[in-house]
């Protein structure tokens, strides 16, 4: 599959949109029980089911104690520190993410999900350990003929997508 590079030029730099084409795959239903580890579930799925990327959609219920990165502690300042939440109690969630292999191969899930619970809500990255609270139902799309990968890029630290 083609890369494709779009250059934009703008009045301050020239800004460039990399992407590539991929086919839809197969589709499948999934349903995580209560305590399993979101991010380690989905991809050891995605190992027995020989997937290398997909698009997905997760719904359900957060347990507490989960944890979520929630952004960057100082903005754009170097080195780039995650911040972390841990939630307080149990949060309804809603979330989309991607799966793409690492440099060497392995799918490695990349995913953002709503926390909310009364009148409150935090959103942030699953990579630290979003446990379940009794179900959460995935809906995962895989994407074939695609050579994107997850390259780690040594000025973020950062697997980022490389289409």
């Amino acid at each position: 599959m083609a890369c494709f590079v779009i250059s934009i030029i703008t009045a301050k730099r020239e800004k460039t949109m990399r992407y590539s084409q991929a086919k839809q795959g197969r589709t499948f239903i999934i349903r995580l029980e209560d305590g399993d580890i979101v991010h380690e579930e989905i991809e050891k799925f995605s190992r027995k089911e020989s997937i290398k990327a997909a698009a997905l959609i997760i719904l359900g219920g957060a347990d507490k104690g989960s944890l979520l990165i929630v952004g960057p502690k100082h903005g754009r300042r170097k080195p780039i520190i995650p911040m972390e939440h841990i939630l307080d109690n149990v949060h309804e969630i809603a979330g989309t993410g991607t799966i793409f292999p690492d440099e060497r191969g392995k799918p490695i899930l990349h995913m953002h999900i709503a926390c909310g619970r009364k009148t409150s809500s935090v959103t942030g990255c699953v990579r630290k350990g979003v446990k379940v609270w009794h179900i959460m139902e995935i809906i995962l799309f895989e994407l074939v003929d695609t050579t994107a990968v997850r390259a780690f890029d040594p000025t973020t630290g950062f697997e980022l997508l490389k289409p």
